[in-house]
């Protein structure tokens, strides 16, 4: 009786197959296709630490990471656990508390706020937050560039928030754009909103200009940014400037590290 041998195959590529395993051609591929998505509202990202970079006088940050965050939860709507809020007291000095009857009606009973005395404590409430699976999600406003806020501490709350899948938004009100381990990185101001249908003086939708400027999956872009109460509008906005890569350090012949 014969032996049957088996015709061989093309390799079959396990989705658990580490990408340093791949050939650098197959790499540099997977790569290019996946930055050449673009970020729209309503599209489930899995970015697990994102930054809002803000002036501190229009309340644009906070409130666009709170749009953001609605954002991430439609398809969750079920999910009744509670939020978290950290401020340090710069930030509070800065933009005031929350106003919990402005919030919006769903979320308002579910608020926890942390008042911290310093960025320390504010860093130490948040990688907290983030390691308690009782939260659907958290913010965190921090003012200016602390010296306790840098890479390595960047780097932690990714890790909290990836490892325990709660999600963090941080607002980062009139700082600069230094070395952080954030997935998605956005700068926000304030924009008109349009005027409304039926009565002129009524307040419009909130509405912001929105600039993507560092994304691992997504390509950077500007959009303006409508939050009705119920969902997250996106509209792109055509640029032709070149891209801002203000959130990179260009030192005498070394590589930053946000440049991943």
């Amino acid at each position: 009786m014969s032996r049957i041998t088996p015709l061989a195959s093309a390799p079959v590529l396990s989705p658990s197959l580490p990408s340093s395993a791949l050939p650098a051609g197959l790499q540099r591929g997977l790569a290019s296709s996946a930055k050449s998505a673009r970020w729209r509202a309503g599209l489930a990202t899995g970015c697990r630490h994102a930054e809002v970079f803000a002036a501190a006088g229009d309340a644009s940050g906070a409130g666009l990471a709170l749009a953001l965050a609605r954002d991430a939860l439609q398809r969750e709507e079920d999910d009744q656990r509670p939020w978290l809020w950290v401020q340090d007291k710069a930030a509070m000095r800065l933009s005031g508390r929350p106003y919990r009857p402005g919030l919006p009606v769903h979320l308002r009973h579910r608020l926890i706020h942390v008042a911290a005395a310093t960025p320390e404590d504010a860093l130490f409430a948040l990688e907290e937050g983030l390691r308690c699976r009782d939260l659907v999600f958290v913010i965190g406003e921090i003012a200016g560039n602390p010296r306790s806020l840098d890479f390595t501490a960047s780097r932690r709350l990714s890790l909290a928030a990836e490892k325990h899948g709660t999600a963090l938004w941080l607002v980062r009100l009139d700082a600069r754009a230094d070395l952080g381990s954030a997935r998605m990185r956005w700068r926000a101001a304030a924009a008109p909103s349009p005027p409304p249908r039926w009565n002129p003086q009524a307040p419009g939708k909130a509405t912001w200009s929105a600039e993507l400027f560092r994304a691992h999956t997504f390509q950077p872009g500007h959009w303006t940014l409508r939050d009705d109460g119920i969902e997250l509008a996106s509209d792109p906005v055509i640029t032709t400037s070149a891209p801002d890569h203000g959130d990179l350090v260009r030192g005498s012949g070394a590589r930053s590290l946000a440049a991943g």
